[in-house]
């Protein structure tokens, strides 16, 4: 592609973007800030992120999940970066194994409602992939001027500890290592796990503290000496091994995932990887800075794939969506991918970029069965608008292509993976699969967007709700007034859309470089080859 003044704009753009990501990613690992970090250091421990990369094999990348959770929440109390807990997918002794770690520099590693859906969400990834799950411990527990938005519902905090007791049913591995606190509820996670070990002096578990004893029952006791690591090491052999510090524990747990069994395989086709002829980072280039603008997707297809091959199923039907079998650094993949360029249709009319019509909904079925039957994962790379509206979509019966396109994402055994490169708008992400269809991962890049509508177009329609129950009052609207209103409402709109806002309520697992987006890919079906497929494809009642 030519290195045209579009171009750089276009690379500019996604390079300040990406600076951005870094900036505040930095702001994000620093936890609590310098003062928590500091108490930390004094008591000999780790720091959260320390702890996972003395866990990990060295010269290998942690994927982190989430890392953008509760991003600007919880303002009034003093914000609670990456949730409190790190998590990720991390290489330890060769074997993939998820992550979960307590930054206790953040309110002393305390459980907001955000924790507990980031740590479901770890643990869905687990079960899903099969995957041997980690648990650096150090938490005092639920924060409890919230407690009611964690505690009693089927997907807050007892929801974890139900996950314990399956994914042992499962026989997916759970090690935990009680590394600081570990308090009431919170105490039964590392005791629901295979193994559970405890870091000398700076590691207690127990019901209820030594405060809370004593009020309770009037004994005086110390925490160490209540639920230290001689006490459950030597006395109620509540915890498997006793540890001297954060790295012997560490070592410990490296020890144990070296001696596991070989994981089955789910038989999905790898060969020796190859790089796209054309560089993946001038995908900053390919994507337009105005997200209004259309482009060719076989131009990003082509800086993901190897060798820059996709071999395109149905090339001239149907084409706002691209479909066709490629593969990512090795791995077979059926590649679903929004087209945003304009297109003229089999009957000779223009289809805008973008837009899911009738043809395009229905050729996508088609693969996603046909990647089922054939056992290829699928990628869905989303930048979409939604369905076509009008008398003729409808008569020509968009609703019924469109439900036949979300039954078959919905009843796909195959793993998917969601990459939102622009645009999620309406039932267009679901269509894509999105978040409530069970991808195995979904990320987005930087400045992606994620709403039931676009800006634009959700800004008229709340300004003319709003202007229309301002009439009925009897109110008179000025023209500057009505600019004056859709401008707030257009502000206000606009902040939901961001990729930020997306991943703080994980809506989407990370933000990412367009430039790793193969490395993520790969590691998603790396670790999806660890859960052989159990189900059957089946579409169940469609109305043809």
């Amino acid at each position: 592609m030519s290195q045209d003044l579009e171009f750089n704009r276009n690379e500019d753009n996604m390079r300040l973007l990406l600076q951005q990501l870094e900036h505040e990613h930095s702001k994000i690992k620093k936890g609590g800030g310098d003062k928590a970090i500091a108490r930390q250091r004094e008591q000999g421990k780790l720091l959260a992120r320390e702890r996972i990369e003395f866990l990990c094999d060295k010269d290998t990348e942690f994927f982190e999940i989430g890392a953008f959770t509760a991003y600007d929440m919880y303002k009034e109390y003093g914000g609670c970066p990456s949730a409190g807990v790190v998590a990720g997918i991390g290489t330890i002794k060769g074997r993939q194994c998820m992550i979960v770690a307590n930054d206790a520099t953040v309110k002393a590693g305390a459980w907001f409602p955000m924790s507990g859906k980031k740590n479901l969400r770890a643990q869905e990834i687990a079960m899903e992939n099969k995957l041997p799950i980690i648990y650096l411990v150090d938490s005092a527990g639920v924060f409890l001027p919230l407690q009611d938005e964690i505690f009693p519902d089927k997907e807050h905090f007892g929801r974890i500890f139900r996950n314990n007791a399956i994914m042992s049913s499962m026989g997916i591995t759970q090690i935990a290592a009680i590394m600081g606190s570990c308090v009431a509820g919170g105490a039964y996670l590392p005791i629901m796990s295979d193994e559970a070990m405890i870091v000398d002096k700076t590691g207690s578990i127990f019901l209820a503290g030594s405060y809370l004893v004593k009020a309770a029952i009037g004994e005086d006791i110390d925490n160490e000496t209540l639920g230290g690591a001689t006490t459950h090491c030597e006395i109620s052999g509540v915890t498997d091994y006793k540890c001297l510090d954060d790295r012997d524990c560490l070592k410990r747990i490296r020890n144990i995932v070296d001696k596991m069994g070989k994981p089955e395989d789910a038989g999905f086709d790898r060969i020796t990887s190859a790089p796209p002829q054309l560089d993946p980072k001038e995908l900053y280039g390919v994507m337009p800075m105005d997200r209004s603008k259309p482009y060719d997707v076989i131009e990003i297809i082509k800086r993901l794939v190897d060798n820059s091959e996709i071999e395109q199923y149905k090339e001239e039907y149907g084409k706002t969506i691209i479909t066709g079998y490629a593969r990512i650094d090795g791995w077979a993949v059926g590649i679903v991918a929004n087209n945003r360029k304009v297109v003229k249709s089999k009957k000779g009319e223009m289809q805008l970029g973008g837009v899911i019509y009738n043809d395009s909904a229905d050729k996508a079925t088609r693969f996603i069965a046909n990647c089922n039957q054939k056992k290829i994962p699928l990628l869905f790379l989303q930048d979409v608008t939604g369905f076509m509206v009008g008398s003729r979509s409808e008569h020509g019966g968009i609703i019924k292509d469109g439900a036949k396109m979300v039954n078959a994402v919905s009843n796909s055994v195959v793993p998917k993976f969601t990459v939102i490169t622009g645009n999620s708008y309406g039932a267009g992400n679901y269509a894509m699969c999105g978040k409530a269809y069970d991808p195995r991962f979904i990320v987005a890049w930087p400045g992606s967007q994620l709403a039931v509508m676009g800006g634009e177009q959700a800004a008229k329609v709340l300004l003319q709700i709003q202007t229309a129950s301002l009439k009925s009052k009897g109110e008179v609207i000025t023209p500057e007034a009505e600019t004056e209103l859709l401008d707030r409402i257009k502000n206000s709109y606009q902040s939901q859309l961001s990729a930020y806002y997306a991943a703080s309520r994980l809506w989407t697992d990370a933000i990412i470089d367009p430039a790793k987006t193969r490395e993520w890919i790969s590691m998603g079906i790396q670790a999806a080859n660890q859960s052989p497929i159990t189900k059957k494809f089946n579409l169940g009642v469609l109305q043809v």
